[in-house]
């Protein structure tokens, strides 16, 4: 009878199994690795899931688990969530996902936020309102202008840089902005660490209740006439000769971008089909072609006559359009136009993404090394 009961206990008993957990971190530094995830109910800072550290760079941990348990999703954690793992440009990494008990994983982490920023501070651009209320003769309006300097601009006095040019400043980098922002601050510190820092950001603006007619080339029945092409001129006649002016820019040559999202990237791909010989880069995010088919005559009928570089991003997820638009556009831009040989297009899908700022910027950083750096 003892040696019957014995059998049952030992069966009732719960075998634990063990996953061992190893994460390599290119920076190291003096603060301790947590692991959180549904074994924890995503706790920080818990006492439990405190990884030993095996040597520089190198931390372990033995999970006990049970298969009834899987599959598990985890992440890794400097702390709190204001020191969470990212990726290399700054981005939230998905959560790992444990699915067999006789794995071993080996894990790499490239970056950790630290008190909630993901870059060196000390790699941020200089930031500033060039003017609150700049005039904008074309529309008749006036508009607040920023500039987003290198960090070094003012010690590289020497130094001439190109300019990219951003539809909807309230978006890039405001942290109160209702919608998110793209954090293009953050991102261009942390191109900086890697030798692709050296460009200006000149960012515009929106109109506010205004800003689909402004960005809108075309009369269309839905929103009545369109005032793009007079945004066009005034970035080409007012904006960009005074920026040339004020600041050390690459005036002529390849050194001149356009680029926005959503009806941004419409009046940037407008914009950069009517004046090729100025914008020779063109950074095309989700862009609303479906505002009207005219665009596509557009770009049937596009003329250049030196090196155009595009870079088109959007999500499948975004609209049922969106792939087949950007599809299209490329299509015809690159088939129809009269000089194929002179454009060069690289086209991003992401499977999953959604129309939000913060696809756009975890995609910012792949395309400006892209479209400026040929990577």
């Amino acid at each position: 009878m003892e040696g019957k009961a014995s059998d049952k206990t030992r069966r009732s008993v719960r075998k634990p199994r063990y996953i061992e957990i190893n994460v390599h971190t290119l920076m190291d530094d003096d603060r301790p690795v947590y692991l959180s995830g549904d074994f924890n109910d995503w706790v920080e800072r818990d006492e439990r899931y405190r990884m030993t550290k095996v040597s520089k760079g190198l931390y372990a941990f033995a999970l006990d688990i049970s298969g009834s348990e899987l599959p598990l999703e985890y992440t890794y954690l400097k702390g709190g969530w204001d020191d969470e793992e990212l990726d290399t440009y700054g981005n939230r990494v998905a959560k790992r996902l444990i699915t067999a008990l006789d794995q071993m994983i080996v894990d790499r982490v490239v970056r950790w936020r630290r008190n909630g920023k993901a870059c060196d501070p000390l790699r941020l651009p200089e930031q500033f309102i060039i003017e609150d209320d700049f005039e904008i003769p074309q529309l008749k309006k006036r508009r607040r202008i920023w500039a987003l300097l290198p960090h070094d601009y003012h010690v590289q006095t020497e130094k001439q840089y190109p300019v990219l040019y951003l539809q909807d400043a309230q978006n890039l980098f405001d942290d109160n902005a209702p919608f998110g922002n793209w954090a293009i601050d953050e991102k261009m510190a942390i191109l900086a660490e890697h030798g692709h820092g050296d460009f200006i950001v000149v960012a515009i603006e929106h109109g506010g209740k205004d800003r689909i007619k402004e960005f809108s080339p075309f009369e269309t029945q839905k929103f009545g006439a369109g005032h793009g092409k007079l945004y066009a001129r005034f970035l080409i006649e007012t904006l960009k000769p005074y920026v040339d002016e004020k600041f050390r820019t690459e005036a002529e040559g390849l050194g001149t971008a356009i680029g926005g999202s959503s009806m941004g990237g419409l009046i940037s791909a407008f914009t950069g089909m009517m004046y090729p010989e100025i914008f020779s880069k063109w950074m095309i995010f989700s862009p609303s072609l479906w505002v009207s088919s005219k665009i596509f005559t557009e770009a049937n009928n596009f003329i250049n006559s030196s090196p155009i570089s595009i870079y088109l991003y959007g999500g499948k997820n975004e609209s049922q359009s969106m792939e087949r638009d950007l599809n299209l556009f490329v299509d015809v831009l690159t088939r129809k136009s009269r000089n194929q040989d002179l454009i060069r297009y690289k086209l991003s899908l992401h499977p999953t993404a959604l129309h939000s700022e913060q696809y756009w910027g975890q995609e910012f950083p792949k395309a400006v090394r892209w479209l400026f750096f040929n990577q």
